[in-house]
């Protein structure tokens, strides 16, 4: 699958096209944690971190995504990439605008969870035209690795920040 990615950024190269890597990280969850971003436009990259003092992973994963799109000044065709099935899923299968729907309720009348950063992910995903593809970890695909590692060493970091949202 990695190599399948690769082969499509270079095949959609020189569009107005905008990649996204990003992962989040929890050591614990929860526990301190954090994410990590590439950003790519053209020529164009940046790498983002930042370090929460206790946080979920799945929050971790959905901040990567939002502060990823929230960067973009204007509104872009986007890929995003991510490790994550519950970002991916979230939005591709539906469940996100489900819950919303339903006043943030699932199914099973629980309460969906990270209702904060849904909002904002659904609020980014009526900006940008996003594809959000899902990528396998830790298996050698170069810019998920990279995201790892960014959202690994924020985690591990010593200017960690409250994750305002979490909710214990």
């Amino acid at each position: 699958m990695p190599k399948k990615i690769k082969l499509r950024c270079i095949i959609l190269e020189g569009k107005d096209l905008v990649y996204i890597f990003s992962d989040g990280s929890s050591l614990g969850n929860p526990g301190p944690g954090g994410y990590g971003v590439l950003l790519r436009f053209k020529k164009y990259e940046k790498e983002i971190k930042k370090g929460y003092i206790l946080t979920t992973n799945n929050r971790m994963e959905l901040l990567g995504a939002i502060t990823g799109l929230e960067l973009l000044k204007k509104s872009y065709k986007v890929i995003l990439i991510t490790d994550s099935r519950y970002v991916v899923d979230g939005i591709n299968l539906g469940w996100a605008r489900k819950w919303q729907s339903n006043n943030w309720m699932k199914n099973n009348k629980d309460k969906a969870k990270n209702v904060d950063l849904w909002e904002r992910l659904l609020k980014q995903t009526n900006r940008h035209d996003i594809t959000f593809q899902w990528t396998a970890g830790h298996s050698g695909h170069e810019e998920n690795e990279r995201s790892d590692q960014l959202a690994t060493s924020a985690a591990n970091g010593s200017n960690l920040i409250e994750d305002t949202g979490f909710e214990k």
